[in-house]
């Protein structure tokens, strides 16, 4: 929030608006720069792209990202006003809706959001459950267009009415923060979430399939629980060419628990390959297919421009998957209906409320092996929790390598298993019932009050 309130006042000192982009990029630049760099790890430490080109496509990344704050400040820029409105109101509300718009162009790449940095204590994290991250991103943008304005102003007379906007802002945070938005469901259930820890650089090697086979035979057997929950592609493998031995083996397991499991692995049908989840036990075996895919890790946009960049550059397995549809219905598993999603899609608040409110639970499965050591595993466990606090449900995360977890309707981590570490996280969790404002209305009533606060700048710039 400081960092932006001084982007916020440089913006104001700007001595026109391509000077405030100037800033804007910069700024941009070192937030995402840092921020995403465990993209040079995928690409070069796991898709084989020499370090040169791999360093240059991680600038290059970057670099497209921080057009957006760019954007943001020659936009305010170009709306003359008084010093505290255009902190107060047209600075917060070009922010924020460039990081919306980021989050749609090109499928989207809404990481690092700054509302993410809110989880989970922040009295600003109240807002979730109405308007969303970026509602939250927009009442940080506004404290910090506040705190701008009281670093100028002090005890002037803008000063006093930024303290009282500013209390009145954090105040309402925590009041909202006090309601409950959904209700508890039916009977506690106690799941597994199973963290087979396989190396990233072995994981698609045909010599190592039947390790990780066994890893995971053995971990799910360990496990007493009612919903089993195993990683994204745990096991490397087409659905249909498991072994008939194999898939008998836990199924018979989990219906001794009188439940059922979640398994992460490749599906084909018509020649299409799908990063899906299916199910086994005691209800009907149900799947769930990857809808939002990752350009160049599961897909090749342009194909016939990039295809070469798949083929020839990186060393990325399965580069060319099949959507799976938009409306899939909540898996009816362990007494419970879950709205799965794989990986990267939790990144799509607007696309996870989809399956609510008929879903109970959430539930990510993912790989984040492919970012090694960085702090992606640990942003991405955040975003997750973003998004149990925007749909009033609880959300389970079982990942290869972490952070495997449990989060509350809150926000909070329940439990979480440490990183890099085989090991099998058990827990009691809750189903819940009922609608937060955002799983009604999505991004609508955010967006509403950016152009609200747009609409009051303009008519401020015509007076």
């Amino acid at each position: 929030m400081f960092a932006l309130a001084i982007l916020f006042v440089q913006w104001l000192h700007a001595k026109d608006a391509r000077a405030a982009a100037r800033l804007g990029f910069v700024f941009g630049l070192g937030l995402y720069g840092a921020g995403a760099s465990w993209i040079y790890i995928a690409l070069h430490d796991y898709g084989d792209m020499p370090f040169p080109l791999a360093l240059l496509a991680d600038l290059l990344f970057a670099a497209v990202l921080a057009a957006f704050p760019a954007a943001a400040g020659y936009v305010q820029a170009r709306l003359r006003m008084a010093s505290w409105a255009r902190v107060a109101l047209t600075m917060p509300a070009s922010w924020v809706l460039m990081e919306w718009l980021r989050g749609l162009t090109f499928t989207g790449f809404p990481w690092l959001t700054l509302g993410y940095s809110q989880v989970a204590a922040s009295p600003l994290v109240g807002y979730a459950p109405l308007l969303g991250v970026y509602g939250v991103s927009l009442m940080l943008a506004v404290s910090a267009g506040l705190f701008a304005l009281l670093f100028m102003a002090r005890w002037s007379r803008d000063g006093k009415m930024a303290w009282a906007l500013l209390a009145t802002l954090w105040i309402l945070g925590v009041a909202l923060r006090t309601v409950e938005w959904t209700q508890p469901q039916g009977e506690p259930l106690k799941v597994s979430l199973v963290q087979g820890n396989i190396p990233q650089e072995l994981k698609f090697h045909e010599e190592k399939l039947v390790e990780t086979l066994e890893t995971y035979r053995r971990l799910v057997q360990q496990s007493d629980a009612r919903l089993i929950v195993l990683p994204e592609t745990a096991l490397p493998i087409l659905h249909s060419e498991l072994p008939e031995n194999y898939v008998a083996i836990l199924r018979e397991h989990v219906r001794q628990n009188g439940g059922d499991i979640i398994i992460g692995a490749f599906e084909t049908e018509r020649g299409q390959y799908y990063n899906s989840v299916f199910t086994l036990g005691t209800a009907e075996s149900q799947s769930y297919r990857k809808n939002h895919l990752v350009p160049f890790g599961e897909f090749i946009p342009w194909r016939s421009a990039l295809g070469w960049f798949i083929n020839e550059v990186l060393n990325i397995p399965m580069g060319d998957l099949a959507r799976g549809g938009i409306a899939q219905p909540p898996l009816r598993v362990a007494g419970q209906k879950i709205a799965a999603n794989i990986c990267y899609e939790d990144v799509f608040g607007e696309e996870i409320v989809r399956a609510l409110p008929e879903a109970t639970l959430l539930v990510n499965v993912s790989n984040d092996a492919w970012y090694g050591n960085s702090n992606a595993a640990i942003q991405h466990n955040q975003i997750s929790q973003m998004r149990a606090l925007e749909s009033g449900r609880m959300m389970l995360r079982a990942t290869n390598t972490g952070v495997t977890s449990v989060i509350d309707r809150n926000g909070r981590i329940q439990q979480m298993l440490p990183q890099h570490e085989e090991g099998v996280l058990t827990a009691e969790v809750l189903g819940y019932t009922g609608s937060t404002p955002y799983v009604r209305w999505g991004n609508a009533l955010m967006l509403g009050l950016i152009a609200v606060m747009l609409a009051m700048a303009w008519r401020l710039r015509r007076l």
